[in-house]
């Protein structure tokens, strides 16, 4: 089996069934697969074959799909780049990821304008071709319709999705067709999706989840697809609405988002079997929130990163109520949870310890790296970077990401902890917590503080907002108000940016 083969199969078995919507369009699995065929034969004369990688820089369309099929039919490897991503951050994937060509969407094919003709890259976009690109409609229009067999094997090399580079340079994780069937298989029967199953997608399909889970998931069992290029409340609202989803992932800002929409109780959500949310930690309260708008008998937290394919944990809808903010006590199918100390040793419920996965669907290795690879998989287990402890029930809470804690005084200070407080605040919208040097201490915290209302004094009313909530240590000294926080396509604070922020702030006071 290859997920090439997945889409083969149901355009065999389901042929009139509506795989794909896209605005105004809809086409069946029999029409997606002719077109994958012709844009396969295609790609092939322009000298794609086996083990090629081919990029993908698109939102979330129609053409994403049927290219995305075309490239893993000829058992090359796709790799996903992320719509919003700037000329010089492309520039960089394509050259680590020897990609041998592109296919851009029209809507944003020209930020890549500095890049084309600067390569050995064949250049494809959608409409009409001009300026060294190639038109991706007259390949299509051109291919040949005679279907195209994948010759890929499950242990072959299917996708290399780069991480966002909250650290530093993007890394590329590499799977397995096997890698990502298996976490396909997961989340259908974790999240009860079948045939008559109607998925949403709005959270960018250059992300692991979206892609792996719900993009391939749905495609597993013959799901139909919405899909839709960008997110904003009204977007959700409206398509849930008028296609009956059943099924929508989303980033936690998402839901806090549509939450807080004015007529949010105006629309008919009930088609809506399961709220999934994940990729960025929710505290207990803005999950409460967030559940008692979406119906808290329908949400569901899933934990994994994108080097477990993703795979990890789930809080149960009917588990929310006692247990929000949790993710949840058990590992889902094809993969097992543990917490660990720096020994590799289990640690007790209630101690502190490092989350590690294990299962078929953890990554191959990071593209190129093998020091890197070695450092996360070790034993078998791929080590997260999350740090969190168990409850007395077995619940697990996530205390923050490792690489993030900060040691003042010699003593941990867990910024999570502190963000889950101030985001209580009436008059704080948002807030980040990092570490930043201190000449005694060592590091010191500074909050990041975005406001929803005027502040007389922001460092006085924060330190007393904390007071009696926190112990002494782990309030910030430090504190400033920003416009907005620094995030990635699936909201994801990027505090390395407000590192460097601050680094240049120091170095300019210096």
């Amino acid at each position: 089996m290859n997920i090439s083969e997945l889409l083969a199969r149901q355009a065999r078995k389901f042929p009139a069934k509506t795989a794909v919507i896209d605005g105004e369009t809809e086409l069946s699995y029999a029409e997606v697969d002719r077109m994958v065929n012709r844009l396969a034969s295609s790609l092939a004369r322009l000298g794609v074959g086996r083990g090629d990688k081919v990029a993908l820089y698109m939102p979330n369309t129609k053409e994403f799909a049927i290219s995305y099929f075309a490239v893993l039919r000829l058992g090359a490897v796709v790799v996903p780049i992320n719509a919003r991503l700037t000329a010089a951050e492309v520039q960089y994937i394509l050259g680590h990821s020897e990609a041998k060509l592109l296919i851009a969407h029209d809507w944003v094919h020209q930020a890549l304008a500095p890049l084309v003709g600067r390569s050995h890259i064949t250049w494809i976009k959608t409409g009409k071709g001009e300026d060294g690109w190639l038109s991706l409609e007259e390949l299509i229009g051109s291919g040949d319709p005679q279907a195209i067999v994948c010759p890929a094997k499950e242990d072959d090399e299917a996708t290399i999705l780069y991480t966002s580079g909250t650290t530093g340079r993007p890394k590329g994780v590499l799977f397995t067709h096997r890698n990502i069937l298996t976490v396909a298989d997961m989340i259908v029967i974790e999240t009860k999706i079948d045939r008559q199953s109607r998925l949403l997608h709005l959270m960018p399909l250059s992300h692991s989840a979206p892609l792996h889970l719900f993009f391939v998931g749905g495609m597993y069992v013959g799901a139909t697809h919405v899909l839709a290029p960008a997110f904003s409340p009204e977007v959700l609202l409206e398509l849930v609405e008028r296609h009956k989803i059943t099924h929508f992932f989303g980033a936690p800002v998402a839901y806090l988002l549509t939450a807080k929409h004015p007529r949010f109780s105006d629309y008919d959500l009930s088609s809506v079997r399961c709220w999934m949310y994940g990729g960025a930690p929710l505290s207990r309260e803005e999950v409460r929130f967030v559940a008692d708008c979406f119906g808290v008998e329908r949400m569901m937290c899933l934990y994994g990163l994108t080097e477990a394919g993703p795979n990890g944990t789930y809080l149960a809808p009917e588990e929310h109520a006692e247990k929000a903010g949790s993710v949840g006590r058990y590992a889902a199918l094809h993969c097992e949870v543990a917490i660990v100390d720096e020994n590799g040793q289990e640690v007790a419920p209630g101690e502190v310890g490092e989350i590690v996965l294990r299962g078929e669907g953890v990554m191959k290795g990071y593209y190129k790296d093998e020091e890197k690879t070695n450092e996360a998989i070790r034993n078998g287990w791929l080590y997260t970077g999350d740090l969190a402890r168990r409850d007395e029930d077995g619940y697990i809470w996530i205390v923050d990401r490792k690489k993030d804690v900060i040691i003042s005084g010699g003593v941990n200070i867990y910024p999570k902890e502190v963000e889950d407080v101030l985001r209580t605040h009436p008059a704080i919208a948002d807030v980040a917590v990092i570490g930043v040097p201190h000449p005694e201490w060592g590091e010191t915290a500074k909050a990041f503080v975005v406001l929803s209302a005027p502040l007389e004094s922001l460092a006085e009313e924060c330190k007393r907002f904390l007071s009696g909530e926190l112990a002494d240590y782990k309030i910030p000294r430090l504190y400033e108000a920003v416009a907005e926080l620094p995030r990635n396509a699936t909201g994801k604070v990027l505090k390395q940016a407000l590192r460097a922020r601050e680094a240049a702030t120091q170095k300019t006071q210096a």
